[in-house]
């Protein structure tokens, strides 16, 4: 019988323990990675029009935050999908805000609001917003939030524009049947 044996009788108990406790421990971490939703940060948005907004300001809405620059092909094709959201979802509460890189140059971005008529707010980040969101480096990137400031979706690069409706049909029906609760 070696020393150890002989020092610790118990051995394949402890071992049992210390199993179980790493099992729970990685099970804990595990759901709580799977079945946690992130909520928005904490974020003020600088619109065209120089007023600010914050996500504080939006809680209680389901709102999309998505950024973009006009320099980006994939942003300019993904734009009328999402004046088209806005269009069919504006008057159940959905709220739209597209907030420009803080490299693009304002004036294109206030040209390219103006020809295209987006008929939603539109901001021009300073850089904050952007590093708030997970430092966001690629354009499109969107981000649909119900109305507890929770994200549910975060698209790099255009999404389809069939699940985002699916999506935002899905989100504006609970911000309603909640609010009659």
């Amino acid at each position: 019988m070696n020393i150890f044996q002989r020092l610790c009788p118990h051995r394949r108990l402890i071992a049992y323990v210390i199993a179980s406790v790493i099992a729970t421990t990685l099970g804990c971490a595990a759901w709580l990675a799977f079945n946690s939703t992130p909520h928005v940060p904490h974020a003020t948005f600088t619109l065209l029009s120089g007023q600010k907004i914050s996500t504080e300001q939006l809680t209680g809405k389901v709102y999309l935050v998505n950024f973009w620059a006009t320099n980006c092909p994939s942003c300019i094709q993904e734009m009328p999908t999402l004046v088209s959201a806005y269009t069919e979802f504006k008057d159940q509460g959905l709220e739209v805000i597209a907030v420009a890189m803080s490299y693009d140059t304002p004036s294109y971005v206030k040209n390219y609001s103006q020809t295209r008529q987006l008929p939603f707010k539109v901001a021009i980040d300073d850089g904050s917003a952007a590093k708030k969101f997970g430092n966001i480096q690629l354009t499109p990137t969107t981000f649909v939030i119900d109305k507890d400031g929770r994200i549910l979706k975060r698209y790099i690069g255009t999404p389809n524009p069939h699940e985002l409706h699916q999506l935002l049909k899905s989100a504006l029906a609970s911000a309603r049947a909640n609010t009659f609760v």
